[in-house]
This record gives C-alpha cells, structure tokens and sequence, in this order.
C-alpha cells in the first residue's frame, strides 16, 4: 500500500439498538486495495441528502440526544420510540454506513485501463457508505469530474439532480405550470 494511505480509516456508521437506542459512530475500518477494475478514492465532499438523514437518525427522538467521548471516539446516541421499532427490525443490532453520494481523489488504482485512467482524477461516485475518508468501487462507477471542478461542486450529481429533473419532467407531463417549493434554498430549489 502506498505509505501515504492509512490502513485503517474512520467510517460513519448508524446503528439502532434492540433496547432502541440509535448509536452513531466513527468506525475503525480496514483501507482496502483495490482488485484489477476497481479504485480507491479518498472521499473529500459529501452532501447530506433527506435519504442519508432517514439511515443516519432514522426516527430517533432527537430531543434525547446525548454525546460522549471526542475526536474519533465520539458517539453520539438518542432514544428510537418503542413503537418505531419493529419497523426498524431489520437493520436492529447492525451496524450500518451511510452517505449515498459523494466525490474525492483517486489514490490508488487497479490493473486495468479504466482504474488506471482514473488515478489522480477528481471523481463523483454513488454506492452508499460515503461517509468515510476512504471508499473502494469499480472504475465505472465512479464519473470523472471536468478539469478545475471540485469535490464540494461535485459531490451533489446525482440525488438532486435527479429529482429535480424527475419533479419537472413529471410537472410538464402532466400538464401543470408551476412547482411549489418550500425549500427553494437547499440545493435540490437550486436546481
């Protein structure tokens, strides 16, 4: 591996508890090396999109929040109301990344002409578990960004964009004229 890269990196994990504690966390997690067709990226930007919110606190009381611990030990828990659980019931007592969306560098690549393509490049990527300093996936996942683009601008290409587009589209098919949008601000009312 190369000796800048890390062993080890930090991934940010969701979990919710049987007892219905929602436990959200910075995991120790292996760097892995990437096969033939495959790059490793160090992920620099990610957004926060309505479907990373629903995996990350899912519906947690979040006036129940507490934290302890700093740095990378820090966790952070609240309480889950006992009648959300058994619609929780099967991700309970499992550890689970999040973070659909996001873009960094290529820092390692594998043998082949597409991975090798790719190394040094600034890439957008989809997959989940974009939340971490590090993330494995195949050459062709991962959409090359234009020359002087960066992470921050290319982290949010494809969540947004596509329900911007999905919510115009249907607009003009149907037939009406106008869109309202109360979150005219957030990245999605900008698009």
């Amino acid at each position: 591996m190369n000796p800048s890269i890390p062993t080890t990196a930090l991934q940010l994990r969701s979990l919710v508890q049987a007892d219905g504690t929602l436990q959200i966390s910075l995991e120790p997690t292996p760097v892995p090396t990437p096969g033939p067709d495959e790059v490793l990226i160090q992920v620099q930007a990610t957004p926060i999109n309505p479907s990373d919110i629903g995996l990350l606190l899912g519906p947690a009381d979040l006036s129940t929040v507490k934290s302890s611990g700093s740095g990378p030990d820090l966790k952070v828990t609240a309480k889950v109301p006992a009648a959300s659980l058994p619609l929780l019931a099967t991700r309970l007592d499992e550890s689970m990344p999040v973070g659909n969306e996001g873009a960094g560098t290529v820092v390692k690549a594998g043998s082949s002409d597409a991975a090798q393509a790719l190394k040094g490049k600034t890439v957008s990527m989809i997959g989940g578990a974009m939340y971490a300093q590090y993330r494995l996936l195949k050459a062709v996942e991962c959409q090359p960004l234009p020359a002087g683009t960066t992470a921050a601008e290319g982290a949010s290409w494809f969540v947004n964009p596509l329900t911007a587009l999905g919510m115009t589209e249907t607009m003009k098919r149907e037939g009406h004229k106008a869109l309202v949008h109360t979150a005219a601000a957030s990245n999605l009312g900008q698009m």
